[in-house]
């Protein structure tokens, strides 16, 4: 388990973190009222363990979150 000071993180624990992601393991992080839990969504057996972890039926999506609103053009498209 790790714990990332929000006040002064440490880069070691932050690649620490970024490096399970990469290889298709599961997080958790605070949320302002629960825990959320999260992985590489590109990673499909990653997203499948997601699903078995929460229980989630699987034509139920998740939401994820995006750095800021023009990055959400690289993963949503429009349609007239």
């Amino acid at each position: 388990m790790l714990y990332i000071n929000p006040d002064n993180p440490q880069q070691r624990l932050i690649d620490q973190a970024v490096d399970i992601l990469r290889h298709g393991g599961i997080v958790c992080y605070p949320t302002d009222t629960i825990y959320g839990m999260g992985c590489d969504i590109f990673n499909q057996k990653a997203v499948k363990r997601l699903y078995q972890i929460k229980g989630r039926p699987k034509h139920k999506p998740f939401s994820f979150m995006c750095c800021d609103l023009k990055n959400v053009s690289a993963y949503c498209s429009t349609f007239a």
